[in-house]
């Protein structure tokens, strides 16, 4: 099975649950991830990556490999990640 790559940069974010009460309790927020399979027609084949719902909707707009030279990552990088 082929490696999932983590192009996103996506983090959680922290914050505090309130309850009825008012009384903070530290929780936190996980990106929406989805595994998906991308077909890269530079390179002729699929790759398996891991990203968020808003990053693949931009893949889906400008593709992957202008998705990542705006993340200052190259392709060919992505492709020797595996």
């Amino acid at each position: 099975m082929a490696s999932k790559r983590k192009i996103s940069a996506k983090k959680p974010m922290f914050g505090n649950a309130r309850s009825h009460s008012m009384r903070a309790t530290r929780r936190t927020w996980q990106p929406n991830m989805q595994s998906k399979r991308i077909y890269v027609p530079e390179a002729e084949r699929f790759v398996r990556v891991k990203v968020s719902a808003a990053e693949l909707r931009t893949i889906d707009k400008i593709g992957l490999a202008a998705f990542l030279a705006q993340q200052g990552r190259s392709l060919k990088e992505l492709l020797q990640d595996g």
